[in-house]
């Protein structure tokens, strides 16, 4: 694992994927919600859409559609996702990501 101990004992999410697919590791404020990403095994994210994301890949490999546009993201790669702007993708396993949401609620944090 690439995130470091104390990473690990921030709160849980409640994201509709079991953790045996993805772990998140959140810290929330009233501005916004950090997830630390670790994908367990490969991952299809259907496309959607909703307020402004930015994230970046540490580690692994994600090919993401943002809009009308389809890349392929390695580690040290960013993308930033406009508020409304349709996405999704394919995200290989061992994949570790940060995104930061613009919406603090985005995803509710367990316990």
């Amino acid at each position: 694992m690439l995130f470091p101990e104390f990473v690990q004992s921030f709160p849980d999410l409640d994201v509709p994927f079991s953790t045996d697919v993805v772990t998140c590791k959140a810290i929330r404020s009233d501005a916004g919600l950090v997830v630390f990403f670790t994908f367990h095994e490969d991952f299809s994210l259907p496309m959607h859409a909703h307020k402004g994301q930015w994230g970046t890949i540490i580690k692994g490999e994600a090919t993401l559609t943002i809009g009308e546009d389809t890349k392929t993201y390695r580690p040290g790669d960013t993308y930033n996702i406009p508020s409304g702007v349709s996405h999704g993708g394919e995200i290989k396993a061992g994949t570790e990501a940060i995104d930061v949401f613009e919406e603090p609620d985005r995803y509710p944090v367990r316990g």
